[in-house]
């Protein structure tokens, strides 16, 4: 895959609507697009930071609104359309990888890993349950992979799912007349450049919060999940060169959307 779809670049952008994580809860979403819809002007772009799947329970629901809501933004006048990126988060990660668990060395103990992170909701969402998947891996190889095939089948049957899963993006960069900004979803690793990230997108959320400085040149970079403060997020939280847009959505929180200048400038919030 080269960068070009591994990030995505939004470019003339006159403000940039961030989405914090939305782990599956489909009222929530539906809330947030209501209050958004309206403040939506020419020139704006709109970034899904990740973590759509997992947690709620309405996972293919939630997915469903997501991608009704992207195409009437998009049927706007040409002028008025904002471009839309959905990031890749955890929960997506995961669910890729749950999707081949039959590769891997340890399927058993990635199993119980993906469920203490919510992926069960996920699992119920395409058919399955925790129940079956505990019973399939202890079964072998290849009843796994029959099991991962049905999986694939049933979100096939619901349309726009498998395309959605392709279209994620791992980061998004948002070019200004200046430094600009970056989008992530759970965190990155400050000694690495943004080419080299790999998987700290969604597990370097320490990294993060050891920004003392702008990385790579950035003005800000503004993540959507804060692992480790689920119980208690304040919702978006500024350091001089991050932003966290989290208020434990998923985890009887609000679902929380923060609009930015291209130079980093926090402008307009909307929770639901």
């Amino acid at each position: 895959m080269s960068d070009q779809e591994k990030f995505a670049v939004l470019s003339a952008a006159r403000r940039v609507w961030a989405v914090g994580s939305i782990h599956g809860e489909r009222a929530r979403l539906e809330a947030l697009h209501d209050a958004l819809w309206p403040r939506l002007d020419a020139g704006d772009r709109l970034v899904y930071l990740g973590n759509v799947l997992g947690r709620g329970p309405d996972v293919a629901g939630t997915l469903n609104e997501l991608l009704a809501f992207r195409c009437g933004v998009m049927s706007r006048e040409p002028d008025e359309a904002p471009h839309v990126v959905i990031l890749r988060g955890s929960q997506e990660e995961m669910w890729q990888k749950l999707l081949q668990l039959q590769f891997a060395t340890d399927p058993r103990g990635v199993l119980d890993w993906m469920l203490t992170q919510g992926i069960g909701a996920t699992l119920t969402a395409y058919g399955s349950s925790v129940e079956e998947a505990l019973q399939r891996v202890r079964g072998g190889a290849v009843g796994l992979t029959r099991w991962t095939q049905d999986l694939r089948r049933s979100m096939q049957r619901n349309e726009g799912h498998v395309a959605f899963m392709a279209a994620l993006r791992r980061a998004c960069v948002v070019e200004g007349t200046g430094s600009g900004l970056l989008f992530v979803n759970a965190g990155l690793d400050p000694t690495r450049p943004l080419e080299a990230q790999r998987d700290s997108f969604w597990w370097s959320s320490g990294g993060f919060g050891r920004l003392a400085e702008p990385y790579a040149g950035f003005a800000r970079v503004v993540r959507g999940f804060a692992p480790g403060r689920e119980d208690d997020s304040p919702g978006i939280v500024e350091t001089e060169y991050t932003v966290t847009v989290d208020a434990g959505c998923g985890f009887g929180g609000p679902l929380t959307a923060a609009c930015f200048t291209p130079d980093g400038a926090l402008v307009d919030r909307v929770e639901a």
